[in-house]
């Protein structure tokens, strides 16, 4: 993840220049390049397809947008680019921006919100699950399919993880799951789904994780 040199951004003009350009989110102001790379993307994709399979399976009225920004707080210069987002589009009427740019202000509007880990997972891990349970998300996954986060959040040795943020209260509860186990989702009971069927396939071989620690 790199920061820019350049001046602060309004969220206004960060929406303008940015909204449709998924390499960028907004952090106090700050224009954070995100850096995708191929086996980011190919996680992301699989994980959007398989979850739109058991949307569609349960016949529910919730949909994943190609594109969306989350603006978490109306007071801060943050603007927040989940992999995946589940959104319900019965509530999609009662945003203010949708109709003319793809943001999404309201915690209700959201189903599930998806990260997969990258070089920040430190934001991941940490800012994003306070951003995310303070805007109400009722579900954050964190899609750690290096075994890139601190032991402090995966324990040790460090491996792939998925870990599923339920929220209850004010405060997300975690459960964590590994290659091979199924990954049981609050949101999606019908949902089949290990983290070993989103890995890539080809390209760069996941690291062991007695090299990552």
């Amino acid at each position: 993840m790199a920061y820019s040199l350049q001046k602060l951004l309004s969220f206004e003009a960060f929406v303008s220049q940015y909204a449709n350009n998924p390499r960028y989110e907004l952090a106090d102001g700050e224009l954070i390049d995100m850096e995708p790379t191929g086996d980011r993307e190919t996680v992301s994709g699989k994980l959007a397809t398989q979850i739109g399979i058991a949307i569609a399976a349960a016949k529910l009225p919730w949909f994943i947008p190609r594109t969306c920004l989350i603006r978490p707080f109306a007071d801060a210069i943050t603007a927040r680019r989940p992999d995946v987002i589940v959104l319900d589009e019965t509530a999609i009427a009662n945003e203010p921006l949708w109709q003319t740019e793809p943001v999404i202000t309201l915690g209700r509007t959201i189903k599930l919100a998806v990260e997969v880990v990258s070089t920040n997972w430190e934001t991941d891990y940490a800012r994003k699950v306070e951003e995310y349970a303070l805007f109400g998300i009722p579900e954050y996954w964190i899609v750690d399919y290096r075994g890139l986060g601190g032991v402090a959040f995966i324990g040790k040795p460090k491996q792939p993880t998925v870990t599923v943020c339920q929220l209850v209260g004010e405060d997300y509860t975690q459960r964590q799951f590994r290659l091979g186990e199924p990954i049981a989702s609050p949101r999606f009971e019908n949902l089949q789904l290990r983290l070993d069927d989103v890995l890539p396939r080809f390209g760069s071989q996941l690291r062991r994780s007695d090299d990552i620690l």
